[in-house]
């Protein structure tokens, strides 16, 4: 499984590495269109490699798609800590029973005890 992940990782970097040097241009990213910004007085650019920008767009969208499902899973993590809670206070409850209908001289429940 090691070698599959290895493969898998080297054939990616080629993969990225190729879209790197096909898309070297410097291209000029702005905030603004260019008529809002001459409107607005305002104009924030930056000028970088194309390939970059995309290797960014690629990164932002994983982010946003993490954050999107780590909210959307929120539901059921709050049902799986509601239920881990119940159980925990059922065990609890279940071996305080025990010990209440427990006699000092009960054999068979000692014996149950123990075997554990």
């Amino acid at each position: 499984m090691r070698y599959v992940r290895y493969a898998f990782l080297a054939a990616l970097a080629v993969v990225l590495i190729t879209v790197a040097l096909a898309n070297r241009e410097v291209v000029v990213l702005r905030l603004l269109p260019e008529e809002l910004a001459g409107f607005l007085g305002f104009s924030w650019q930056v000028p970088m490699p194309l390939f970059i920008i995309i290797f960014l767009g690629i990164v932002a969208g994983v982010m946003i798609g993490f954050v999107w499902e780590w909210l959307r899973e929120y539901k059921l993590r709050a049902k799986g800590k509601r239920a881990e809670r119940a159980a925990v206070a059922l065990s609890k409850e279940v071996q305080s029973l025990k010990h209440e209908a427990a006699k000092p001289g009960d054999d068979v429940l000692e014996l149950l005890e123990d075997g554990r």
